[in-house]
């Protein structure tokens, strides 16, 4: 679906630009979902005691308008927060230029189909340096980012935009770029946080209490405090080399300090949404979530 149709009223719907409280999610349904399908991964996310889940296009954008509305129906009744990850084949810095007008359509069709369904926000992979210069990069992947949040605008799509903090260091999406895309542009952008990415782009760093903190002072310091009222942070183990990501792995099997971010974020009194992109995606999900819910303030 590449738009609302005339029947559907924008006013059906009530985005919710301020979140109460920090929700727990997986990235796409839950692996002990039976009958795989969205609905039934929202319904298991609940039964799971967990309140979040990000819908995974990551294959392309394939659900249809009542799907999408019944998935409203249902995270609204249940209280689960929703989110959207555009498709993984996505480059705003692409040489040819049709391969970016092809990912912008990308992340609009996604944003489109997730507002429908309610999500509160859509996350992306911006693409690769290639042969341009990290400014130039960032440049070009900054102005393709403007047309699509005024394409949002321009059909009334309130929805949050959200370029990725990448682990490869061939991946344009360091701290600094997606802290400035949202300096530069301004209304409906703000970042996706991967910490576990930020450790492994770092080869290594950030994975301490203070440097956490750090993160989050940053934040708060050059994007204000909605920035940390309003976070979509995704979480993994993650084993990394000299230039970056390799694989994700579950928490307890890599050297991510899962527990000293849980205490930072509430330390914090972050709100928003955590999604495990763990290979257990609950499993860590929960994890996280008790981590967090046995720390004392």
């Amino acid at each position: 679906m590449n738009s609302l149709d005339a029947t559907f009223k924008m006013s059906d719907l009530k985005m919710p630009r301020t979140i109460s409280k920090l929700h727990f999610g997986t990235a796409g349904i839950p692996n002990s979902t039976p009958r795989k399908s969205t609905p039934n991964g929202v319904r298991r996310v609940w039964e799971l005691g967990l309140d979040a889940m990000e819908i995974e296009f990551v294959r392309g954008v394939r659900m249809s308008s009542e799907i999408a509305e019944e998935v409203r129906s249902i995270a609204n009744g249940l209280g689960v927060l929703l989110t959207v990850h555009a498709p993984y084949y996505i480059n705003l810095n692409s040489s040819d230029n049709s391969k970016v007008e092809a990912s912008i359509n990308r992340i609009l069709e996604s944003a489109r189909i997730g507002f429908r369904a309610g999500a509160w926000s859509v996350v992306f992979h911006s693409g690769y340096y290639g042969s341009f210069t990290s400014d130039e990069a960032y440049r070009r992947v900054r102005d393709a980012i403007k047309v699509i949040v005024l394409r949002l605008r321009d059909e009334g799509i309130d929805i949050w935009i959200r370029p990725e903090l990448m682990g490869g260091t061939s991946e344009i999406g360091s701290l600094e770029e997606v802290i400035k895309l949202t300096e530069d542009i301004g209304d409906n952008v703000l970042p996706c946080i991967d910490f576990a990415h930020l450790h492994a782009r770092t080869n290594g760093k950030y994975n301490t209490y203070e440097e956490f903190r750090e993160v989050l002072n940053m934040l708060e310091n050059r994007l204000g405090k909605e920035a940390l009222q309003n976070m979509h942070i995704h979480i993994s183990g993650i084993e990394y080399g000299e230039k970056g990501e390799i694989k994700h792995l579950n928490l307890k099997e890599s050297d991510f300090n899962y527990q000293d971010l849980a205490k930072t974020l509430k330390e914090y009194n972050v709100k928003g949404v955590v999604i495990s992109e763990s290979p257990n995606l609950e499993e860590d999900a929960i994890l996280f979530k008790q981590a967090y819910e046995k720390i004392k303030t």
